[in-house]
């Protein structure tokens, strides 16, 4: 007998039918023939035997009572209803009687566990994937329409639906939707056709895609389950004991429900491998079957289940929260595991596991590796050095499967302070609130576009005992809707008119859903804000409602020195502040956005990182998240045109205003005419728009931008701002200070005013003015006297005409009294003159081949290998190109090179254990920039070269296709992306490279430009690549985005060619220069002004560059050779 509710498209078997007279609802002594057909899950009846669709139904799990009620007549008594039938005889009433108790009997008897009275098919709504009213031509009243699983289901209203009294139901592998019309759409059966009228445009979309849903889940195989639902454990969910499961996870071996397998998604591929029992049926093989038949759910609970207390269980019908911590608890933390004798013995352990694989011991092998036996822990044995290659050897196939599905699954580990223990998972329900608000339909993506008033209904909504209900009007006892605070993960305020109404506030939930709210009273909307904010949030954290916040609720994090697991943490954003209340703090930690070092969104992981840490964000709800990062982003970016609403760096100055001066400090001290030259002012204004939408992501690179370009975008900068860099209050008042005479005087007067500025304003003159400082420095060379540079600041700080010759007198005094007027110290001015003395020397270096490129950098540069003997110091001029930086260090050691001397300059990355080779026209000053702590540059032969122009002359076609192992690297909270290497098809041309999952697949699962691929030869060992022969591949778009994976293949030849296809298709064919085109530059002779001091090897950012010279300056002995 099969059993079916809203969860399966399997029609249960028929029980008993017949014909029966039925007492209709007002009790007349008129009975009225039905065919009443009773099976495991409904009592139904038809006008005749030959429909399909009943009139009503009554769910076996309502139904309380049946009894006898006189001759051939008997009562189906349910919680608020009574049904009178009366049969042709007493015999077959009582026949009726009895069919109809047993089944009331078995379905308790399956639902001991359960903690509601009512199934969750009947009255929860979290068990449908869409509820609410349609109406339906041919009914006078709007239906209660229920979409869940592979049916729907419709009720006279919502109360029915709550007591499990319903209409029909429709099964949908039978159904076809059809939109029709303006809100009007079609759920065509061969049977008949039911045209539904949505309450609007929107909604109707949303119900078209939920039946869509539930026609193709229906059409689902059920081949599989059905050998898995063989054995009658598997038949109930492992977690919840839902029935009729149809999830599995592959390497826990369990079976479980649609909503337990969402909460283990959650969890991690390490932790659960999720797969349907239905369709996904490539991943079904006879061992994986037959190892869920050996294991299943009843074994797997031996274990797994062992030790749960009682009120910590969970039903059908228990919230996503609830199952998510029991989750988390059984298999994340394995807090309720059967521990095994050897536990925490590991050398037992491993020994223990290699002996169990060889016998027909499933339960043996969980319990060692889940109790943390190393699934490749070596067996002493070098034949047969893994539990795999034993089981192999024994020939126990259900072994070999079970390891192969947990080689990457992680060893439960029980956290100090877990998520039952945390303050946060208490929820104040106390908090009540009651009123009229007007609703939009729900929706399962961001409201983006503007939500006008008629697309708004006015509802009475209720706030009491932890439940948000809204009703139709104030009157109706029956909601509409309710929403559990337990299931909030967010609330967000919009600024006034973002929709029709003039103040709205939207609520996200667990099931993916968003619901907003409007008014035009915006003392109202604040209200329900805080009384939502204050029964959704934890008592713990409270601390986040002290200011006005315009979003808050919970999500995953990592941060500080622990990156072991994510936590779950409470956030409100206000303005440009980021609140975290974190475990383990006493009180909420405050994140200044604008202030960020990098802001970043890598494989759905949102990475903020500060000075002194990062800290990586995530959701379980993807809807939320996608709300959370667009608003961090805003609020992280430059919002306005005064200083204060600008993206800071630690020492409070803009951004924009920071970049710029390092810029110019390195390339640009000594171009003539600095700052009195204009720039070209289209590439002006491109870039000051390029730094105001987001200058942390900005990189001044010589070869881009030119010096001239860079100096006007600063000026103009400041000409821009609302308030001006001296404040429209103060401005007056630091004009007339060059009216006093003596300079004690007016030192002191311009402390005082510049005090007074605000903090940004005063961080940001003392940087400029420090600049300036330096610039006058080098007037030699760039004639820019302080007097000439006060002629162009002047106007410009203070926003004037340039008629005011006091603007420029004040600009003059901060330049020349710099160290008196900012209060720096001999030290500071030490070490700043030294820094200026060591660009001067890097600029006299820069000349002594006759040219002057401002921004020539100093690398360390390896011949063949990294050791100290190997060094070489070179000079990298912006067109330097890989081809030329060999030549020059061969030449330096006077190397010569043979017609097939393939010498190339490799990039190396330590870390990743990879190393790409540069092509011989790739510029190398940008790869310089770029090199991480790890990284560095290598000049050595590329061995493999000649055999690649070979190929590349003999290939046929611009393509290239085949097999190759791919794996994904994780992202930072290892959430989401594959552990193993999977055999992918490839096809790679002139545009993309395309990934398939099988060679007959006729749609790619990603695709990748090619000239945003940078392809590493090399796996790093930790990837454990099945092969010595692979890439490691970096790609990253225009939009920063970035990912990274791995491609192994089998032989080296076939790595060759594949890498010979990529440089090729990546340069049009041309990898190598011909001999004809290959020019030695001439040696350069040393500059003998420099002796023999070796040249400062300076690489990474700008900032990292400075900090090398001053270290050279305070010490240039560190840097001798040969002395």
């Amino acid at each position: 007998m099969h059993s079916a509710g809203p969860s399966s498209s399997l029609s249960p078997v028929v029980v008993k039918a017949g014909w029966l007279d039925k007492n209709p609802p007002q009790g007349s002594y008129i009975y009225q023939k039905r065919w009443v057909k009773l099976d495991s899950e409904y009592l139904r009846y038809f006008d005749s035997e030959k429909d399909v669709y009943s009139k009503r139904f009554i769910l076996v799990a309502s139904i309380s009572q049946v009894s006898s009620i006189g001759d051939q007549k008997f009562e189906v008594i349910t919680h608020n209803r009574t049904f009178a039938f009366r049969a042709e005889s007493d015999a077959e009433r009582n026949e009726w009687i009895r069919a109809v108790q047993k089944m009331v009997d078995e379905k308790k008897s399956r639902c001991l566990q359960r903690t509601s009275r009512l199934p969750p098919a009947a009255g929860s709504l979290d068990s449908v994937d869409k509820s609410g009213a349609l109406e339906l031509r041919g009914f006078k009243s709007k239906l209660y329409v229920a979409v869940a699983g592979e049916k729907v289901f419709l009720y006279k209203n919502a109360e029915e639906f709550r007591l499990g009294i319903g209409i029909t139901y429709i099964e949908m592998n039978v159904g076809n939707v059809k939109d029709v019309d303006r809100r009007c759409f079609d759920l065509t059966t061969p049977y008949r056709m039911f045209s539904f009228v949505a309450e609007s445009d929107q909604e109707k979309e949303l119900w078209v895609e939920a039946m869509q849903q539930s026609v193709a889940e229906a059409l689902s195989s059920f081949e599989v389950a059905e050998k898995i639902w063989s054995s009658e454990d598997n038949c109930f969910c492992a977690d919840c004991g839902g029935a009729k499961p149809d999830w599995g996870s592959i390497n826990l071996c369990v079976v479980i429900c649609k909503r337990c397998a969402g909460e283990h998604r959650g969890l991690g591929p390490s932790v659960s491998k999720v797969r349907s029992l239905k369709m996904d049926k490539k991943v079904w093989t006879e061992e994986l079957i037959e190892l869920f038949l050996q294991i299943g759910n009843v074994v797997a609970n031996h274990f797994w289940a062992a030790n749960v207390p009682p009120s910590e269980t969970i039903g059908p019908e228990s919230r996503s929260q609830e199952r998510r911590h029991f989750l988390i608890a059984k298999y994340r933390e394995g807090k309720y595991r059967r521990y095994h004798p050897h536990f925490g013995n590991q050398e037992e352990l491993n020994k223990a596991l290699c002996t169990a694989v060889t016998t027909s011991d499933l339960a043996e092998t969980l319990s060692l590796l889940f109790c943390g036996a190393e699934v490749n822990c070596y067996s002493g044995d070098p034949d047969f050095p893994t539990p795999l290659a034993l089981a192999e050897q024994a020939g126990q196939r259900l072994q070999m499967e079970f390891l192969l599905q947990n080689k990457s699954s992680e060893t439960p580990q029980l956290e100090a302070g877990t998520n039952s223990d945390k303050c946060y998972s208490v929820i104040l329900l106390s908090v009540a609130h009651n009123g009229f608000l007007y609703k939009a339909p729900s929706m399962a993506k961001l409201a983006l576009e503007r939500k006008s008033r008629e697309e708004f209904s006015r509802r009475w909504c209720q706030l009491q005992e932890g439940v948000f209900n809204y009703y139709e009007t104030n009157t109706h006892t029956v909601p509409n809707g309710e929403i559990r605070v337990q299931e909030i993960v967010c609330l967000a305020t919009h600024p006034p008119d973002t929709h029709g109404y003039a103040n709205t506030f939207e609520l996200y939930t667990e099931t993916e859903r968003l619901y907003l709210f409007g008014l035009d009273n915006p003392k109202a909307i604040r209200e329900w804000v805080k009384c939502l904010a204050k029964a959704f949030l934890p008592p713990a954290a409270e601390g986040l409602l002290a200011g006005e916040f315009e979003r808050l609720g919970r999500l995953r994090y990592k941060g500080g020195l622990s990156l072991e697991g994510a936590k779950e943490g409470w956030f409100a954003l206000g303005g440009s502040t980021l609140y975290a209340f974190l475990d383990g703090s006493p009180k909420e930690e405050a994140i200044q956005l604008r202030k960020l070092q990098e802001l970043s969104l890598e494989n759905d992981v949102l990475v903020l990182v500060e000075r002194r840490r990062t800290l990586y964000i995530q959701s379980e709800r993807r809807l939320a998240f996608l709300g959370w990062v667009g608003a961090i982003q805003r609020a992280a970016g430059s919002s306005g045109d005064t200083l204060s609403e600008q993206q800071l760096t630690d020492m409070d100055v803009p951004i924009i205003v920071d970049r710029c001066i390092d810029y110019i400090t390195q390339c640009g001290l000594t171009s003539e005419g600095i700052y009195r030259k204009s720039g070209q002012n289209s590439k002006t204004t491109s870039l000051l728009e390029t730094l105001r939408r987001d200058a942390r992501k900005v990189r001044l690179k010589e070869e881009d931008h030119q010096v001239d370009d860079v100096a006007n975008t600063l000026k103009r900068f400041f000409r821009d701002l609302q308030e001006g860099l001296f404040t429209k209050d103060s401005a007056h008042a630091w004009l007339k200070v060059p009216a006093l005479e003596d300079l004690a005087e007016r030192i002191s007067r311009y402390r005082r005013l510049l005090n007074s500025l605000p903090l940004v304003n005063k961080a940001t003159l003392k940087a400029l003015i420090n600049h300036l400082y330096r610039i006058q420095c080098f007037s030699d060379e760039n004639q820019m006297t302080t007097h000439n540079l006060a002629i162009v600041f002047g106007p410009t700080l203070f926003q004037t005409d340039g008629k005011d010759f006091k603007a420029g007198q004040v600009v003059e005094d901060l330049i020349r009294c710099y160290m008196e007027i900012f209060s720096v110290d001999e030290e500071e001015m030490r070490k700043q003159q030294e820094e200026i003395q060591a660009i001067l020397k890097m600029r006299i270096a820069g000349t002594s081949s006759g040219t002057q490129h401002a921004g020539d950098f100093i690398c360390t540069v390896y011949l063949e290998e990294k050791k100290l003997e190997a060094e070489q110091h070179v000079k990298i001029p912006a067109t330097m190109t890989a081809e030329e930086l060999a030549f020059s260090i061969l030449d330096r050691r006077k190397i010569p090179t043979k017609e097939k001397d393939f010498w190339s300059c490799f990039e190396v990355n330590e870390r990743e254990e990879a190393e790409r080779p540069l092509h011989y026209s790739e510029k190398v000053l940008p790869i310089v920039h770029s090199l991480g702590k790890d990284s560095y540059l290598v000049v050595k032969k590329q061995l493999s070269m000649e055999n690649m122009l070979l190929y590349l002359a003999s290939k046929v076609g611009d393509s290239k296709h085949g097999l190759m192992k791919f794996r994904e690297e994780k992202n930072v909270l290892g959430v989401g992306l594959s552990t193993g290497f999977h055999d992918r098809y490839f096809i790679l041309n002139n545009h993309s490279l395309r990934l398939y999952k099988e060679v007959r697949s006729h749609k790619p699962e990603k695709e990748w430009l090619v000239k945003n691929l940078k392809i590493y030869l090399g796996i790093k060992k930790k990837a454990r690549p099945p092969t010595c022969w692979g890439f490691t591949v970096f790609f990253e778009n225009e939009k920063m985005e970035k990912q990274q994976w791995y491609l192994c293949c089998d032989t080296q030849m076939e790595m060759r060619t594949w890498f010979a296809t990529f440089l090729s298709m990546q340069h049009g064919g041309n990898i190598w220069p011909s001999e004809s085109s290959r020019v030695r530059l001439p040696q350069a002779a040393p500059d003998s002004r420099l002796g023999n001091v070796s040249l400062i090897p300076l690489r990474g950012s700008e900032n990292e560059m400075r900090n090398s010279v001053a270290a050279f300056v305070a010490d240039p002995l560190t840097l001798l050779r040969d002395v």
